[in-house]
């Protein structure tokens, strides 16, 4: 179970939350890339790749009995912020589509490269 937490006089985020209180067991989801099951690319392109990280992700959480719907917290990171900012209605799209409208806490943050 989850609850929204906001503070009655903050304006209300655009898809995230600013706080979920959570109850129940916790699954943590390791960090997530745009490479299929077999770890493979099958894109360059930021959406993408975008798309199939969300379905890795549901995929973990189906694996451990939940969905989209039971995320609390999830963090970005992504290598060109610029592109992000420039593709986020694309990247909102493939969220809504993958996750729902559940919008847990988020962080995004641009990192000089990922390992994978």
């Amino acid at each position: 179970m989850t609850t929204k937490i906001q503070p009655p006089d903050w304006a209300e985020p655009k898809g995230y939350s600013n706080g979920i209180l959570a109850r129940g067991a916790l699954l943590f989801v390791g960090g997530q890339i745009g490479w299929n099951a077999q770890q493979q690319f099958e894109s360059d392109d930021f959406v993408a790749q975008t798309r199939q990280t969300l379905l890795n992700i549901a995929a973990v959480l189906k694996a451990g009995g939940a969905g989209p719907e039971h995320m609390v917290r999830m963090t970005w990171y992504v290598v060109d912020r610029n592109e992000y900012v420039a593709r986020l209605k694309e990247v909102g799209g493939v969220y809504r589509e993958v996750m729902g409208k559940n919008f847990p806490a988020m962080t995004c943050v641009a990192v000089a490269a990922l390992v994978e």
